[in-house]
């Protein structure tokens, strides 16, 4: 028997039109309603990766990430999946569309507090087709970086008191585990 199967069933405590907090045995958490997931997009061209600004309510505070997106959550996106997610998404914050896409496999976001996941996409071959900056509703400032300063970066923006997404340490990675600057 597999622990999934030792679990107390699942409760609803709230649910709203986009978060549903939920408890099973003493563990509560959150999730995305009616299933949605993200789409994660790691855009890569010419040694220099593409990062995004946006105010995040939640943080109270703007916060620097990857260029990101729902799968499924506008009316009738029921058959929305990933790759079409991210590449509306690139082209909605970033203004760049892309003519390689890899897809990175399906991640957790913080397991122990949230059931949401999300599917990383590598994009390559970018092309320029707008400014970017998000929907009319999103006030998204686009940051082109080079790879060899994405340290300094990060680290002066956390200096100003912007968020940083967890998922930047992708970006610090060699560095933190010693293989490289």
């Amino acid at each position: 028997m597999s622990d999934a199967d030792q679990l107390p069933p699942e409760e609803i405590a709230w649910e709203g039109k986009w978060i549903t907090a939920k408890k099973r045995g003493k563990w509560e958490y959150a999730s995305r309603a009616r299933q949605i997931r993200a789409a994660v997009i790691l855009a890569i061209e010419d040694g220099e990766v593409l990062l995004v600004e946006q105010f995040r309510v939640p943080l109270g505070k703007p916060c620097l990430e990857l260029p990101a997106g729902l799968i499924g959550d506008d009316d009738g996106g029921e058959d929305d999946d990933p790759l079409s997610a991210a590449k509306r998404e690139l082209q909605e914050e970033t203004g760049y569309t892309a003519a390689h896409w890899e897809d990175c496999g399906e991640y957790f976001s913080s397991p122990g507090m949230v059931s949401e996941s999300f599917t990383l996409l590598k994009a390559t071959g970018l092309s320029k087709v707008f400014e970017g900056g998000g929907t009319d509703s999103e006030d998204i400032t686009v940051h082109r970086v080079k790879l060899g300063e994405v340290e300094r970066f990060i680290d002066d923006f956390r200096k100003g008191g912007i968020g940083i997404d967890t998922r930047m340490l992708l970006l610090l990675g060699p560095k933190l585990l010693g293989a490289g600057a």
